[in-house]
């Protein structure tokens, strides 16, 4: 590492701790150099920061760890994301292009389309490719988005996820979230999941929220859409009667709760 190197690294280090985490575009403007370079910088740092989804963090920052691991969330809220399966399954035509986002509340809408429908699923999550491939559906068409692959949620991330989305005619886009925040909206566990989700909002023709009740009134690390981004949102439960209740900034007509 060089001299020049070095006095970027600190440079961004000391952003890092004021901050919590700064965009790869805001560190090339710190430190008046291209975003390639800062990610060769990054590249020596030998691990002290890391870039996530395009953003920088500290790799030792409690914040930024890793906390969702898909095998331990599997079970949780398995009733109510079986009801929300079937709220999301009334919302699917025939001839659909669906893009069905990461993790496991979608789990159960996968598993109940039928058979014989005729749609097209796009994905960036490996789980919901594996459940599909294994699922015998002559008229259905599967395309995966593939990058660079994250274990502990099971899908892919990069730029290439967010060009193939972008290039992709998408009717309707479930999106899932691990915090929905009345105020702050709609948020996950990991950086790389927010320019898929983006892509995918920005590109549907409809955007369909699905989160269980112990998603509400929860805020995490990586924010990735307002509230009023979605044409529709469907959570569960009593929680979510009583957060509807409390006067959430959206429309009653589009929160549905199962």
């Amino acid at each position: 590492m060089n001299e020049r190197s070095a006095e970027r690294l600190e440079r961004l280090r000391e952003a890092l701790k004021r901050e919590g985490s700064i965009s790869l575009a805001a560190a090339a403007r710190l430190c008046r150099v291209s975003e390639m370079t800062v990610r060769r910088d990054i590249a020596a740092s030998h691990g002290a920061i890391a870039s996530f989804g395009g953003h920088l963090v500290m790799a030792d920052n409690p914040q930024f760890a890793v906390a969702y691991h898909l095998d331990t969330q599997r079970d949780r809220f398995a009733g109510a994301k079986q009801r929300l399966g079937n709220a999301a399954l009334e919302m699917i035509e025939e001839g659909d292009t669906l893009f069905i986002d990461c993790g496991t509340t979608l789990m159960p809408l996968c598993a109940q389309i039928p058979r014989e429908m005729n749609v097209t699923v796009v994905t960036y999550a490996l789980n919901v490719a594996n459940l599909f491939a294994q699922r015998d559906m002559p008229n259905m068409r599967l395309v995966v988005l593939g990058g660079l692959y994250y274990a502990s949620s099971q899908s892919f991330g990069g730029q290439d996820v967010t060009s193939a989305i972008r290039r992709l005619g998408i009717n309707k886009a479930f999106l899932s979230a691990a915090g929905v925040h009345a105020d702050k909206g709609a948020s996950c566990f990991h950086f790389h999941e927010v320019a898929p989700k983006q892509a995918a909002i920005e590109h549907a023709e409809r955007r369909i929220l699905v989160a269980d009740e112990s998603k509400l009134d929860v805020m995490r690390a990586a924010f990735f859409a307002e509230l009023s981004d979605f044409d529709a949102i469907l959570t569960s439960g009593e929680p979510g009667r009583d957060w509807l209740g409390r006067g959430v900034s959206v429309a009653p007509d589009r929160i549905e709760i199962v």
